[in-house]
């Protein structure tokens, strides 16, 4: 299906601004960025890509705040267009009819007339991505203009997650499976050369430094706009204290040309100013707890779970006292073992049932099996 919009050559401008009437800083940023001009076409079939990886609230820190989503509709149809949709797929154990039901999403779509797409219930292809054969979800191809509204957080594998891994929730859950098995870095980067994102409008409201789902917000109030993924990502690292290095697939993507990781050239344009300095607290939460897991090719949902309830271990004084190390993902199946969790481990001495288990049930299930083995 032929596109209406031709894709555009991405600039080195990052817009920012403050405040907490989130749809109104939104609809003003983006008439800044001129996001109506970039489009053109009123007849253009514009897609709005949130972050929505659990059905949790957005001021936890893990999905993109319905307000931001709500000021681009409203922004788009107060200039002419009509073609819109929201398109998003929860991740590998949620399911993202439950994401838009409890993030309000279910509610914007009736109040805008805007349908949600359930990438999750679409039939998918196969693309070569650069080199690299990947299965997509259709819904890319009856979009003509993308906006990717994803949330800047932390992530209990790839440290951070912003702009290029949001687009993970445009392919099946079968893909997402693999992507993990495929060492997440490369595929992310071989991705963005089949899903082309032409916006990007960043919550940067009060993501989790840690933890993709959310739990631990950090409160900064800022919305962004850009073009360049890449360059998002890269500015997204030096905010929450990471060298781009420490991301592999922020530098992947870019030499796959998706766009520049240089800062150097990147052109911060603030539309007001914030009440907190720009950059954030370093976290390390993950890596105090990384330890005590033995972990091959694990999907985001099953580790993450596992992370929060060895950090309530490791809070309580209980997880220096596990002297078996937990086997966790897709890389433990077939084989055996003491301490498991996941499917993954179900042949293994003791498996924590799930795929993903919920965190309490992994936290209950451990301190058990470590107080047992004390006596």
């Amino acid at each position: 299906m032929e596109k209406r919009v031709r894709q555009q050559i991405p600039d080195h401008r990052i817009w920012k601004i403050y405040g907490t009437e989130y749809k109104e800083i939104t609809k003003t940023i983006l008439a800044a960025a001129d996001l109506a001009g970039r489009i053109g076409d009123r007849q253009a079939r514009i897609g709005i890509k949130p972050n929505l990886v659990v059905a949790s609230p957005a001021q936890l820190g893990g999905t993109t705040h319905p307000e931001v989503v709500a000021g681009i509709i409203e922004y788009l149809q107060e200039n002419g267009f009509s073609r819109i949709i929201v398109a998003e797929g929860s991740w590998v154990g949620d399911r993202t009819a439950d994401a838009f039901d409890y993030c309000g999403y279910n509610a914007l779509s009736e109040k805008y007339g805007v349908p949600l797409v359930d990438t999750q219930k679409e039939k998918w292809h196969e693309k070569d991505c650069a080199g690299m054969k990947l299965n997509i979800t259709n819904i890319v191809d009856r979009i003509d203009f993308l906006i990717n509204v994803p949330v800047m957080k932390g992530h209990c594998q790839t440290r951070m997650t912003c702009a290029l891994k949001n687009m993970k929730g445009l392919i099946p859950n079968s893909e997402k499976s693999r992507f993990h098995r495929l060492g997440l870095h490369k595929p992310i980067a071989h991705l963005q050369k089949g899903i082309h994102q032409d916006f990007i409008v960043v919550d940067h409201i009060c993501g989790d430094l840690d933890f993709e789902e959310g739990g631990n917000p950090v409160v900064r109030n800022c919305v962004m706009a850009a073009t360049d993924p890449v360059l998002v990502d890269a500015y997204a690292c030096h905010l929450m204290q990471y060298s781009v290095n420490e991301v592999p697939y922020v530098r992947m993507a870019e030499k796959l040309g998706v766009g520049t990781a240089d800062l150097s050239r990147a052109e911060i344009i603030r539309l007001n100013t914030g009440s907190e300095e720009d950059e954030l607290p370093r976290q390390d939460r993950i890596l105090e707890v990384s330890y005590a897991v033995e972990e091959v090719d694990s999907c985001s949902a099953c580790y993450g779970n596992l992370v929060h309830a060895l950090t309530r271990l490791r809070e309580e004084g209980l997880l220096d006292k596990l002297t078996d190390r937990i086997a966790i993902g897709q890389g433990m199946q077939g084989r055996t073992g003491r301490l498991g969790v996941g499917r993954c481990t179900e042949n293994f001495d003791t498996c924590i049932m799930g795929c993903p288990p919920e965190p309490e049930k992994i936290y209950r299930e451990l301190k058990e099996y470590i107080v047992k083995n004390m006596q």
